[in-house]
């Protein structure tokens, strides 16, 4: 599992090739698996959340840690590498975008996994804004996601998935990782992110759904992109010292709560 040459053998005996609609690029270099173990620092016992588990290589890496494994995994064709590869762990065969993980898991846990991109963002931030019984993650992306994710206020990067995963954690860029290392290798580079979960302000949520409004039109200065949610809107961000000139990635996300307390007031 953790060489091109054997994953692509174990893929034939099985009949299955790599799914380019879901997204599927295999894990196949122990190094980085190796690499992704030792980030998300487990303890024996930890329970794992593992979401694309694909041919079990991260998967039988967290079990050899030992973890106890929670994966999910949609292709089902997988199903028999899977017991082959990673018996202990408990598998689930299906979107892990449409289940409640407050009901599927017994206790915290930690999110490990190399997830597919067609998911990737957006599972990280509902996780992050909905499922607090995620206490971390370390997770694989594409590198442009790790940069949006990891960004600080002022540069291209910064968007509303900055604003999300600073608001409800603390992100941390780790390493980066070629394409080389998966089968089939992607045309990106990607790279691992590990976020620790941090007890969120009370108006998070409003004020995420506010920098949304704003990143939705962020060519447009604050006094433009908010006017129609916000009242006054001028008035509101001159009374705590924000110039409504300025556009969406030029603020601090503490600042957006800052907006929505003062736009309360």
């Amino acid at each position: 599992m953790t060489s091109p040459r054997i994953t692509k053998e174990l893929l034939e005996r099985h009949g299955v090739s790599p799914d380019k609609r879901l997204g599927q690029h295999f894990l196949v270099d122990g190094n980085i698996i190796d690499r992704i173990v030792r980030t998300a620092a487990l303890q024996q016992g930890d329970l794992v959340v593992e979401v694309g588990a694909g041919t079990g290589a991260l998967t039988a890496g967290l079990l050899a840690a030992g973890a106890e494994v929670v994966a999910f995994e949609v292709d089902k064709r997988l199903a028999p590498i899977l017991r082959e590869t990673a018996p202990e762990a408990h598998m689930r065969y299906e979107d892990v975008t449409t289940v409640d993980l407050e009901e599927c898991l017994d206790r915290p846990a930690v999110m490990v996994a190399n997830l597919p991109y067609n998911i990737g963002t957006r599972l990280i931030l509902d996780v992050l804004r909905l499922h607090p019984i995620v206490t971390s993650m370390v997770v694989m992306v594409q590198r442009e996601v790790a940069d949006r994710l990891t960004a600080a206020p002022g540069g291209k990067d910064f968007g509303l998935p900055s604003v999300v995963s600073h608001l409800w954690g603390i992100p941390h860029f780790e390493f980066r990782v070629p394409p080389q290392v998966f089968l089939p290798p992607p045309d990106v580079e990607s790279a691992v992110v590990s976020i620790e979960r941090r007890i969120p302000h009370p108006d998070a949520g409003e004020a995420a759904a506010l920098a949304a409004v704003a990143f939705g039109q962020r060519r447009k200065t604050l006094r433009r992109s908010l006017r129609a949610s916000l009242d006054d809107v001028g008035e509101i961000l001159a009374t705590i010292g924000i110039d409504s000139s300025m556009r969406p990635e030029q603020l601090e996300p503490e600042q957006w709560i800052r907006i929505v307390e003062a736009a309360r007031d």
